[in-house]
């Protein structure tokens, strides 16, 4: 009857067999191999027959010693309890007593369990029809007319999971009676079933309204509530309810089935939109995912981040996340759609309000305790500049108090990085950085832009960071924080040192995943030069260069850089209408539009951290054909903490030294500058050559920011010490940069979107360069000039001039 089964089932039947290294694990081993699966099913254990038939390894129906006639190599943990009767006999199973005692009467005697799942289903990069997905594998105990009805519509899509082999006898401990022990390895395994089923499919999570009721229970929220009878003459039914709605305000209603509908909707919806959506470093998900809550900490740049990112993890065959989302989508329709995809709604801000705030953090740890992957975005809205945005930390500190008050599981953040190549706010985003208010969420707002739909947005790439183990950041900040009891966590003040140390490091661990895209390339060449256009050889070879720059200085390992040629990435550009091509008899000429431009500023920000470090050794040589070694460490030193805050630069300043060394070896290997026999000087080619040129087009990607910087002590300069406040001068260097930008005709919105110089103000103060007067006034003394003649030394003449001309008219 096997054998026919099996015969049946490998016409139809195509499995994926998880991990790689299963023959590894399973070859040579000393000890007897048993099989475990979760629940009978003769289907499951056909094609575990078929499996272990194509990796040549033990197979479960053989016996498994010799003196035991009756004793096969496999078992079920959990069978139905008759025929007709389809609930679960949960009782330790017969063969596992066989084993026990056996083991028990021969001391030198073990045998390794190796824990198997069947997924029907669930198979990575798979499509089916509306119907397949109603028998997708999910948590509901399987029937088996269902079975069969997964089997016939998935069976084509398939995962077998096999786990690290566990020895029998560690899991029994010293003693060995055979009743007790056996229940004991009976919930080892069932414990470990559920996290498997946990990191592919989600938690087994009850109703939302299970959940709600919960989190109104808890001895916190029945404090507030009493608080905010007394403070508020309400009644308790008042207050409750008001914690009620709060709660029902806030929660997820997640749903399987909406979750599998989505997945062929959204498969559609990318294929209409996008080239391809590519998800770099899937393997460390794999590595991460089971046995850790994780917190998924995109980067923001898109609506489409939501989807985009919940998609590709689900079908890499793992649960999507409850997603922190602003309440301003809490949209009529599209509200009821984001709970059931995992959306919990939050809002923008909980100051003064104790009853949300304590109801919110209880919801949060409920759905963290229950094993739930979360993710929020910790720039708190999405970049209009392309740049990373100051992190948000309030979700951040959430996160850590909860796991202090219960470290169940241990909790490890996941950096994702998002890079388009087309988004499709980035008209909007243009006109909100040129001074349009920003446009409220809104249906009628969605359905303006389904006419997008027929545009072509190019490829987008979702690349996973390094993790982070939250454990390894309170090790850094209090090793002993695994024996503490924290009575009261707002009074300790490590916590939020660690926070804001977490919330850094996970900024720059997104940042070293970028991805560089050939419309990132193709930004950050052509808005190097004066009217974004460039002879097409010059611009071939200077991205050339790029390219090489990344492989000669890599900024990280998990960085990827597209595979195009120079001529493919000019053809791409062309093609997706963000570059033409000029016709000239002495060599075409490539440009873009000013529209295009504009837009391109996004792109070329999105990878602008990754050429920061060569781009700014590079502006030393702008106006200065000699420069000794020791002064570019020292303007590198002092211009470095500012660029690195503002771009989450990746080394410290102790690694400063180091890094700018690898730097003119780069360069210097290059041809793009030149040392002295003891190095002790470097110049740069000679200003007729074309190593010369793609030095300059080379700085002119952090000029801009250094102007920045300059204007802004400009400013400062002129009013004087104590006689400017804060607000005043933001307004005034953003004028400024606005008139400059009229000008000179520069084509980039956030060289005066004010929060860039309220950014480097904030970061000048923490570094004692200006200070607060008791009036609110802003003061300085000699090192602010110490760092503005630094700044003068890196530009040249005309733009100095040009600069202290705005800034005096």
């Amino acid at each position: 009857m096997n054998w026919v089964l099996r015969r049946l089932l490998a016409v139809w039947v195509r499995f994926k067999i998880r991990p790689d290294d299963v023959v590894a694990r399973l070859h040579g081993r000393n000890n007897h191999v048993c099989y475990v699966l979760e629940r009978r099913s003769v289907m499951d254990l056909a094609v575990l027959q078929d499996a272990c038939v194509r990796l040549k390894v033990a197979r479960p129906r053989k016996r498994l010693m010799e003196r035991g006639k009756d004793l096969r190599s496999f078992f079920y943990l959990s069978r139905p309890r008759g025929f007709w009767d389809e609930r679960l006999d949960r009782r330790p199973p017969p063969q596992l007593a066989q084993m026990i005692e056996a083991l028990r009467a021969n001391p030198q005697l073990d045998i390794d369990l190796v824990p198997v799942a069947v997924y029907w289903g669930r198979a990575p990069q798979k499509e089916g029809s509306w119907f397949r997905l109603l028998f997708v594998e999910d948590w509901a105990l399987t029937s088996r007319a269902r079975k069969l009805m997964q089997v016939l519509f998935n069976g084509r899509n398939t995962i077998i999971e096999f786990d690290v082999p566990i020895s029998l006898r560690s899991l029994l401990g010293e003693e060995i009676g055979i009743a007790v022990r056996g229940r004991r390895v009976a919930r080892a395994l069932r414990i470990l079933y559920a996290k498997h089923r946990a990191a592919r499919i989600g938690p087994d999570l009850s109703h939302r309204r299970t959940i709600v009721t919960r989190v109104l229970r808890t001895r916190a929220v029945r404090a507030v509530v009493a608080q905010e009878m007394r403070e508020k003459k309400l009644s308790r039914h008042q207050a409750i309810l008001r914690a009620k709605r709060y709660a029902e305000e806030i929660a997820a209603n997640y749903s399987h089935a909406f979750i599998r509908f989505m997945e062929r909707a959204l498969a559609r919806l990318w294929n209409r939109l996008y080239d391809g959506v590519e998800f770099g470093h899937v393997d460390t998900l794999e590595r991460t995912a089971e046995g850790n809550e994780i917190v998924y900490v995109p980067c923001h740049r898109s609506h489409m981040d939501y989807l985009l990112l919940s998609y590709a993890i689900y079908v890499n065959g793992y649960a999507i996340p409850h997603i922190a989302a602003g309440i301003n989508l809490n949209l009529p329709v599209v509200g009821r759609f984001l709970r059931k995809g995992g959306a919990f709604f939050i809002r923008r801000s909980f100051r003064g309000n104790a009853l949300y705030t304590v109801v919110f953090m209880k919801y949060l740890a409920a759905i963290m305790a229950r094993g739930h992957s979360i993710e929020y975005f910790i720039e708190g809205g999405r970049s209009r500049t392309g740049r990373l945005l100051q992190p948000k930390t309030g979700m951040l500190s959430m996160t850590v108090r909860s796991f202090l008050r219960d470290p169940a599981r241990p909790v490890v953040f996941l950096p994702v990085y998002f890079g388009y190549e087309r988004i499709v706010e980035g008209t909007t985003y243009v006109g909100e950085l040129s001074g349009k208010p920003k446009e409220k969420e809104s249906v009628f707002g969605l359905i303006r832009t389904l006419r997008k739909l027929k545009e072509r947005f190019g490829k987008v790439h979702v690349n996973i960071g390094e993790p982070i183990p939250l454990a390894d950041v309170l090790d850094r900040h209090d090793p002993e924080w695994r024996t503490r009891e924290i009575e009261d966590d707002t009074r300790v003040p490590w916590i939020g040192r660690a926070v804001d140390d977490l919330a850094g490091t996970i900024m720059r661990n997104i940042n070293s995943a970028a991805a560089v895209t050939p419309i990132g390339l193709l930004a950050i060449t052509l808005l190097a030069t004066p009217r974004q256009a460039l002879p097409e050889a010059d611009l071939l070879r200077q991205m050339d260069l790029y390219r090489t720059l990344l492989r000669g200085f890599a900024y990280s390992e998990r960085v990827t850089v597209t595979e195009l040629t120079g001529a493919e990435i000019l053809a791409y550009g062309i093609s997706m209408q963000v570059i033409s091509r000029q016709p000239h008899g002495l060599g075409d000429i490539v440009r873009m539009s000013d529209e295009s431009a504009v837009l391109a500023t996004y792109y070329r920000n999105n990878i602008l951290h990754l050429f920061a470090m060569p781009s700014l050794v590079a502006c030393v040589f702008a106006s200065n054909s000699r420069v000794r070694t020791e002064d570019i460490q020292r303007l590198a030193w002092r211009i470095y903490p500012y660029i690195a805050a503002e771009l989450f630069l990746r080394w410290s300043e102790d690694e400063l030294p180091g890094v700018v060394n690898g730097v003119l070896a780069c360069l210097e290997e290059h041809g793009l500058l030149e040392c002295d026999a003891d190095r002790s000087e470097w110049h740069r080619p000679p200003p007729t050559s074309l190593k010369a040129m793609q030095l300059s087009l080379l700085a002119q990607a952090t000029i801009q920011t250094v102007e920045r910087y300059y204007l802004a002590i400009a400013q400062l300069v002129k009013a004087g010490s104590g006689q400017i406040s804060q607000s005043v001068l933001e307004e005034r260097c953003q004028l400024t940069a606005q008139r400059m930008a009229m000008l000179y005709g520069l084509n980039s919105p956030e060289f005066f979107d004010r929060t860039m110089f309220e950014n480097f103000i904030d970061l000048l103060r923490s570094r004692q360069v200006i200070r607060n007067s008791s009036g609110g006034k802003l003061e300085f003394d000699e090192l602010l000039m110490r760092v503005a003649a630094d700044a003068q030394f890196v530009l040249n003449e005309q733009l100095r001039h040009s600069i202290l001309q705005v800034t005096h008219s």
